[in-house]
């Protein structure tokens, strides 16, 4: 038996690989602190629960249509208005089954194969292998502290290429927790255009920043391609739902991919979710927002008082990207170190990238601050040792 080729390009998800050591661990007896993850905490806000629960008492749970259920396709686009002052036409609107879903639609309808796509280095991992799957070619651009983790327009125009079909950005970034600014989003929107590309932004992150306001990048243009999801900042990881806003000219495109592949999003997560705008579940979020924010605050001199370089602050998500060059000349040996001997999880840069990944670590800020600085303690303790 052989697989297929487009599977030597594809690496395994190293911080799953991780978590499994830290259950494993915990199945010993071991106390494990986790900031490995990028998943919050909380439990889903009450009133989606509540929404999912009378909708299963019908009994009535069949397939919606591939492209979501209409009203929480409006309910998603009177969000955008509410949120943002601008309207998005709901028919551009795609309910999906998490925000991989979307990510696999969108470059499922527009690569094809050996087309390029630019993707920052570091990243989150996934990105790169969507484009494999689907068999196109990732370009990763090194982006460093300098520019806040993000890409630049020149250096976007100078890496383009004629077979380069389109930017793939992501504000707030994992694994950085970085945001692009407003004007710079602009200028990467305008050179793409001027090659004829697609730009697709990753919003998933939206509504989680700390001190600043993420602008969406629907502001900019209805040709831009943006993702966001439920997972995040409404808390609701494990029911799978994300969106997509697609230009007008795609919607079919995305349709008959979605049909094929999945048939349609979960029908109990799609009434659930109707119930996350709501402004009961939005004060929890907000609420929830600002003990991100906190812990941030904890844990960025507390990592720095260990000798962790962090070269931007991040403004949002819930990760911290550290340097690790004071401390261990390699993040998956130091990652395996902190989980053994200190049980502390975190992940290694191994993951993110090509570029440094061994002198970088990221810390998610997902668990409480009584655990954040347990954690930090038993660091302080083993590094001590070095």
């Amino acid at each position: 038996m052989r697989l297929a080729t487009r599977m030597e390009g594809i690496a395994p998800f190293h911080v799953m690989e991780l978590m499994s050591k830290a259950q494993a661990l915990e199945a010993q007896g071991r106390d494990i602190v986790h900031m490995e993850v990028g998943e919050p905490d909380f439990p889903t806000p009450q009133p989606v629960i509540d929404a999912a629960q009378r909708f299963l008492a019908s009994g009535h749970v069949h397939y919606t249509a591939a492209l979501g259920l209409p009203q929480l396709r409006e309910a998603i686009a009177g969000f955008y208005a509410a949120r943002y002052g601008i309207m998005v036409d709901p028919a551009r609107i795609v309910v999906t089954a998490g925000a991989s879903a979307a990510l696999l639609l969108a470059l499922g309808a527009l690569t094809s194969p050996g087309e390029e796509w630019l993707l920052t280095d570091p990243g989150y991992p996934c990105n790169r292998h969507f484009v494999r799957f689907c068999e196109g070619v990732p370009r990763l651009l090194a982006v460093t502290a300098a520019t806040h983790f993000q890409p630049t327009a020149a250096q976007v125009g100078a890496s383009w290429t004629t077979r380069t079909r389109g930017l793939l950005i992501a504000s707030p970034a994992n694994p950085t927790g970085t945001l692009i600014d407003p004007a710079e989003l602009a200028a990467l929107w305008q050179t793409v255009r001027q090659q004829g590309g697609s730009l697709i932004v990753d919003e998933i992150y939206h509504g989680l920043t700390y001190g600043t306001q993420a602008p969406t990048a629907l502001a900019l243009s209805d040709d831009i391609i943006v993702i966001n999801s439920f997972s995040k900042y409404f808390g609701m990881t494990g029911w799978r739902l994300g969106w997509l806003v697609v230009p007008p000219y795609l919607v079919r495109a995305i349709e008959k991919l979605a049909q094929n592949l999945y048939i349609a999003p979960s029908t109990v997560a799609q009434h659930a979710a109707l119930a996350a705008f709501s402004p009961a579940t939005l004060a929890i979020c907000e609420a929830r927002r600002q003990e991100f924010r906190a812990r941030r605050d904890l844990l960025l001199p507390g990592l720095r008082a260990l000798g962790f370089e962090i070269g931007v602050e991040p403004q949002g998500a819930f990760y911290i990207y550290a340097g690790i060059g004071q401390l261990a000349e390699n993040s998956y040996q130091l990652a395996l170190r902190l989980i053994e001997e200190a049980g502390v999880a975190a992940t290694p840069g191994l993951d993110f990238g090509n570029h440094a990944p061994a002198r970088h670590m990221r810390f998610a800020y997902t668990t409480s601050a009584e655990r954040l600085l347990l954690g930090l303690t038993r660091m302080s303790r083993l590094l001590a040792g070095k």
